[in-house]
């Protein structure tokens, strides 16, 4: 009796030490950039069967999933999707900032060079970015053994996503005609990316990003990482971060209805389609587990809203610039304002030392004179915005949205479905930013490995993709986050 006690002991003991935790072979990340939430459904009836429909049909849909800060951009979605953070943490305050009275780039690194290139476009990485991704801390799991790798055209939708220690991230170089990296992660293209390059180049400075051509291609170039670095094919979990920018680019230039934006939102179904089919012949069905998101939502055209007595307008914010600056010549003998961007005011803090003037003074004479304007519902100090009368969810949005020394000292919100740039009738476009559900409801649906199909209509937020995905991998959150788990109801 005692020896078969202790073959049972010494069996289960073998088998505790030989267990191992059970991951997906491969995780994709797929942000869809502009795409609001309710595409999933506006165009539902014209989508195929195995690609956005499949997702739905077979996945968990978060359908309540909203952005819980302010800015809504590009840079600042992508890099919350993946950090499960906010601005005020990761750094990532924008597209574009002000940083030491300077703008700058959120990804721009004039240390590193591009390679692929002689062109400035590859002179990207993710130094300011301030915190760890998902793919960062699913390398720290594996000792670095696994391989992260991003892809996209537009620089910031492939770097920030694939994070610091990402293997590669790839992005199109419009000058170039074709995908670049910078030596931030390379000295060289590895063959395969010449290869695909020689391949699939278009001429220079032709606009693939404003293009349906941009979906598929995307893909494309996806599709090469994946058979080429053998994404999921080894003893760990690897990471493909993809990114479809054209739908942002097409957004921009003809809104949210017509028969651009459904060309773009067709094509990108049947690439899917014919992506997932790739997968599953690569890595297996069930084998991959796969995350569907936006970075952020978008208005819809204030002229097409007005024709069906909808209130909506635009903000001509560079006239505003002008007069606040007017306005404090006046008063002060300075023009203090170096511009607007993400719906805040920047000031110049060497413009205002050297006239031995108190920014305070400055920024709360700029508050009131801005109130004073119809199109904003508030105008507020970013350092006093506790002290600010307002709703608490928005309160909490713009808090979340400021990190000190790269956002704005003065922000606004306008009227909902007033946009920044010029009233014009003839304007067909769009824009985003701001903390209302056009701009913050987005998609997000898992599909694949240890995937329950279902949905829920639970509030949920984009800093909660990460730790939930985290969560199902047995992997730290990132450092910054600020998200939760969700469980599949």
């Amino acid at each position: 009796m005692k020896k078969l006690l202790f073959l049972v002991a010494g069996l289960l003991i073998a088998a505790a030490a030989n267990a191992q935790i059970q991951r997906p072979k491969l995780v994709v990340g797929l942000v869809v950039d502009q795409m609001r939430w309710d595409y999933f459904y506006y165009y539902y009836n014209e989508y195929g069967n195995d690609g956005l429909k499949r997702l739905l049909n077979q996945g968990f849909s978060f359908e309540n999933t909203h952005i819980n800060y302010a800015p809504t951009v590009t840079a600042i979605g992508h890099s919350s999707v993946y950090t499960g953070s906010i601005p005020a943490f990761t750094g990532i305050a924008g597209n574009y900032f002000y940083q030491d009275d300077k703008s700058v780039y959120c990804c721009e690194d004039k240390t590193v060079k591009s390679v692929g290139s002689d062109s400035s476009e590859g002179q990207m990485s993710p130094r300011r970015m301030l915190t760890s991704t998902i793919g960062d801390e699913l390398q720290v799991a594996t000792d670095f053994r696994s391989k992260v790798i991003g892809v996209a055209l537009k620089d910031r939708a492939s770097i920030l996503p694939a994070g610091h220690a990402a293997d590669a991230a790839y992005w199109w170089d419009t000058s170039a005609g074709h995908f670049v990296s910078s030596t931030f992660y390379m000295d060289k293209l590895p063959q395969w990316v010449e290869d695909f390059n020689a391949k699939n180049h278009t001429a220079p400075k032709f606009d693939i990003k404003g293009s349906p051509q941009g979906v598929t291609m995307t893909f494309k170039m996806a599709e090469a990482a994946l058979k080429n670095e053998k994404l999921g094919k080894g003893k760990e979990t690897d990471m493909l971060t993809v990114s479809i920018s054209s739908t942002d680019i097409i957004g921009h230039r003809f809104s949210t209805r017509g028969k651009e934006n459904h060309e773009v939102y067709m094509q990108l179904d049947k690439d899917l389609a014919w992506f997932l089919k790739v997968l599953d012949k690569e890595v297996g069905e069930g084998n991959y587990l796969l995350f569907l998101t936006a970075d952020h939502g978008a208005a819809h055209n204030y002229n097409y809203m007005r024709e069906h007595r909808i209130p909506a307008g635009g903000w001509d914010y560079k006239q505003t610039v002008a007069d606040l600056n007017t306005y404090l010549q006046g008063k002060f003998g300075i023009s203090p304002v170096m511009g607007e961007d993400n719906y805040q005011f920047y000031l110049n803090d060497s413009t205002i030392s050297a006239a031995g003037k108190k920014k305070q003074e400055i920024i709360d004479e700029s508050v009131e004179w801005l109130k004073k304007d119809p199109q904003f519902l508030y105008v507020f100090d970013e350092e006093k915005i506790s002290e600010t009368t307002m709703p608490s969810w928005i309160k909490e949005r713009m808090q979340n949205g400021y990190f000190r020394g790269r956002s704005g000292e003065i922000g606004v919100v306008t009227r909902p479905q007033f946009f920044g740039g010029k009233d014009r009738p003839d304007f067909r476009g769009t824009q985003h930013g701001q903390p209302f559900p056009y701009d913050t409801h987005i998609p997000f649906v898992l599909f694949g490995w240890n995937v329950k199909h279902g949905a829920s209509n639970v509030e949920a937020h984009i800093v909660d993709i990460a730790p939930t995905v985290c969560a199902m991998l047995h992997i730290q959150m990132p450092n910054g986050c600020v998200g939760e788990a969700r469980n599949q109801f």
